[in-house]
Formats: structure tokens, sequence, C-alpha cells
């Protein structure tokens, strides 16, 4: 192939798929510097990556080495979902604010544009499946071309795009929310996993939204995640050899996951901290 390489992967669940996706990443992905890179930093594993999870919520969901805790993994879903930290976000029309130019929550759930009130995409995506369960324009963007082009760190996410079809097995069964999410660039080893964490308790929020607004239940489809760029960056190389692929060699995939059901009363006792802490979060406060 010429060029960057398109790869696939694929898993019951979003542990085994990530795990997947990154294996195959290092297997097959090409050389390519970056533009973070330091003068001693190797070149970085690219792609272009095409996963799918076919059972969202099948477990084990959680894979233990992610880079990464509990309680922040549900600090990032908050944030996706909920919008903990949109408080966060510059103005773009003060240069001397330094907060964060974007959240996926603020994004997607407040989209601004110039001289509109602000836009909840997700709502009106709901109530277009609700109305229209097969109608192909229920979808979010992130992308704002008037200020995305020239700042210095624009969104990774650009789209969120879904659909309802009819079980396939045609046993009666309620119908399927199938999501796609597309990122420019995914920092496969140290983002993706979360991403995919997070993106798909979206999808799930989605589904009951439809549901309560349709009167019909709506069961989850597979979430397919596609990523332009697909990278681990060279710099984080040598760890992801040690520990990510050490893992692999020396446990079962058992050993390497965890149920979330095992730690949903941990990750949801750590809110209010983490409610706390996206408070305290204030102007002048740069993105980590």
């Amino acid at each position: 192939m010429s060029g960057i390489p398109v790869l696939t992967a694929e898993g019951d669940c979003i542990a085994r798929a990530w795990e997947n996706a990154l294996l195959r990443l290092f297997e097959a992905g090409c050389d390519v510097q970056t533009q973070y890179d330091k003068p001693q930093d190797p070149a970085s594993k690219d792609a272009t990556m095409i996963l799918t999870v076919h059972d969202p919520l099948a477990e084990p969901r959680i894979h233990r080495d992610f880079p990464g805790g509990f309680e922040e993994l549900q600090e990032y879903v908050m944030e996706v979902c909920e919008g903990i930290k949109d408080h966060c976000v510059r103005d773009p029309q003060d240069p001397t604010d330094t907060r964060w130019e974007y959240t996926y929550h603020q994004r997607l759930f407040r989209y601004e544009v110039p001289t509109l009130p602000p836009i909840d995409q997700v709502e009106d995506l709901c109530r277009q499946l609700a109305r229209t369960p097969h109608t192909r324009r229920a979808q979010a963007i992130t992308w704002k071309v008037w200020e995305d082009q020239r700042c210095d760190d624009p969104a990774c996410l650009q789209s969120v795009w879904c659909r309802i079809v009819a079980d396939q097995e045609g046993d009666g069964r309620a119908p399927l929310l199938s999501m796609n999410v597309r990122f420019r660039s995914n920092d496969a080893y140290k983002a993706a996993f979360m991403n995919m964490f997070a993106l798909v308790e979206l999808q799930s929020r989605i589904a009951r939204r439809i549901a309560d607004l349709s009167g019909t239940e709506v069961r989850l489809g597979r979430y397919c995640h596609m990523a332009d760029s697909f990278h681990i960056y060279g710099s984080n190389l040598a760890e992801f050899q040690g520990r990510f692929l050490g893992a692999v060699r020396k446990r079962t995939f058992e050993e390497r996951t965890i149920r979330y059901e095992d730690v949903r009363e941990l990750m949801e006792a750590a809110r209010p901290a983490i409610l706390e802490k996206a408070r305290s979060m204030g102007r002048g406060e740069p993105r980590p």
C-alpha cells in the first residue's frame, strides 16, 4: 500500500477491541514524525484505523493497562457526557484567556456559531432518530472552521453519527442504535481507551433519550471508532512495549481486564470529589 496504511480491528467488548487495535497498529503501522516530537524522539507508529466494538456493553469493559485509574476514567466520562468542565473553555474573543479551546461536551451539546443561539446537537440528533429511526442525517460535529484552523489545540473528535435499524436476526427484539465516531487524530495508547469508554456511555445515553422521546425501547448496536491518524507517539513506544506488550505476553486476557460492574460502585463513589475538583478549575488553567 502506498501512503499511510488503513487498518481494521474488532472485538466483542471495548477492552478486547482496543487491545486488538493497538497490537495491529504496532504490527503494521508506518513510522511518521509528529509536530510534538523532541529532537531525540523516535518516529511514531501511525495508521488510519477502523475499529469496531460489536457489543459495547459486554464485559469485561475495562482494560487494566490503559494509562489511568478508575477515578480518572469516571472523571473523563463526566467531562464528556455531563459537561463538568465546560466552564474551563476560553472566551475566543479574549486574547488573554488561557483556558481550554474546547470540551467535547461543549461542542456537542452547546455548539456556538457567531450570531446564532447555542445548538444542542445531541438533543437534535435524538429527536431526529425518534421521528425517523433510519435517517442518515443524525449527526453532531465539533469542528469550527473559523476557529480551529488557526488554534493551537483543535478538537480531535470530529463527528458522532447514529442510526437505528431493526435487529437483523428478526427475533422481534427492540431495534439497535449503532454509532460511528470519527477522530482526525487519536493517541491510540494514551487516550483512545478513555475516548471509547466515554463515547459508548454517550451512546447509551442517546439510546435512553430516544426511547424516552419515542416511547419505544432502543438497544445498543455496534460502536465504530474511526481515526484518520491512530498513533502511538515515539516518546511512548518504550513504555508501550514494556508495559502493554509485556502484559500481553505474560498475562491472560482475563488478567489484563476487569469487569465494569465490579468497579462501578467505586467509580460512582468518586463523583463528589470529581465534581469538587472540576468546580475548582477556573480561569487561567491550561488544558492538561
